[in-house]
């Protein structure tokens, strides 16, 4: 499979907000170890789902934006899914069904949005707040290619490795994708230090994995689950910073362990983070793909690609 289509001036790429703090805080449904793909089972859920997915597509109509859709199976890889219990041949199922929904809701958007991308989430291994510096790259390459070998059979447009905060853990993920024939974007946490909490900056990051996955080094990067207060710091000048073109901020500047134990959603301020992305997209013209984490939904979203717009 060819890699992740180039920038092309003008066009910006719309994603979906938080999807589990939406459905989880303002729809009322459980997520057990933080997992979407049980909801494939509910039809109340699902219908919930649909409904949030679809809005996230007329934002993208509206503002005259390509989509990237991805999100029910950040949780979707054998240690997560074992807990829920899940078999090997489970978790397939679910992660194909999970494809199949979001191609579903796209389905009625074809003419209205001129490209939805339909993509796989591979979460961490481990917790994204915790260090997980026990992960060796092969480890993870073996661990991160059974999820990656179930997308590639559905035949997603891309995978979305999130939240991920140590070298290790990506370069093994990075390896694994190229392995496999997958576009492959690569999205860092940053902390209020301003770095991943297993220490490294974020450019010393995406060095140290484009130099140790070296040909099969992703496509280009992101940050996601960090607000703009926590990662503008981060963006320091230089040539690296063109590998990044994907920017999904928290909603709250608050704690990423605080908003885990409040118990309800924590939004800030939709426009004040529009006005922060279309700030980041004049300084930085290279970013061209711009969503939400934690928090966010779609009046954020909508205040984003207003922004973008006018950038």
């Amino acid at each position: 499979m060819a890699g992740f289509a180039p920038q092309r001036e003008g066009i910006f790429y719309l994603t979906e907000g938080g999807q589990e703090t939406e459905i989880q805080y303002r729809h009322g449904h459980d997520l057990p170890e933080f997992a979407m793909y049980p909801l494939l089972d509910k039809p109340d859920a699902m219908a919930d789902l649909k409904a949030m997915y679809s809005r996230v597509l007329d934002v993208a109509a509206e503002h005259g934006c390509a989509a990237m859709i991805s999100g029910l199976d950040y949780r979707g890889s054998p240690d997560w899914a074992e807990k829920l219990g899940y078999s090997r041949e489970g978790l397939a199922d679910a992660l194909t069904q999970a494809i199949a929904f979001l191609r579903e809701v796209a389905r009625p958007y074809e003419g209205q949005v001129s490209e939805i991308l339909i993509g796989g989430q591979v979460g961490p291994r481990g917790d994204a707040y915790s260090l997980n510096r026990t992960i060796t790259a092969d480890e993870a390459e073996e661990y991160h290619s059974f999820q990656l070998d179930v997308h590639k059979r559905n035949a997603v447009d891309f995978v979305w490795a999130a939240t991920f905060n140590n070298v290790p853990e990506a370069v093994g993920v990075a390896r694994a994708a190229a392995r496999i024939g997958l576009p492959l974007q690569i999205s860092f946490t940053l902390d209020s230090n301003h770095r991943l909490q297993s220490g490294p900056s974020l450019k010393e990051a995406i060095e140290s994995v484009d130099a140790e996955a070296g040909d099969a080094r992703p496509d280009f990067y992101g940050i996601n689950c960090s607000h703009p207060l926590e990662f503008e710091p981060a963006l320091e000048p230089g040539d690296w910073i063109k590998r990044i073109r994907s920017l999904r901020p928290n909603a709250s500047a608050k704690d990423k362990i605080d908003l885990c134990q409040l118990g309800h959603i924590e939004d800030g301020d939709p426009v004040d983070l529009g006005q922060r992305m279309g700030a980041l997209a004049q300084r930085h013209p290279h970013l061209d793909i711009f969503g939400g984490c934690c928090g966010t939904w779609a009046p954020h979203l909508d205040q984003i690609a207003r922004n973008l717009k006018q950038a």
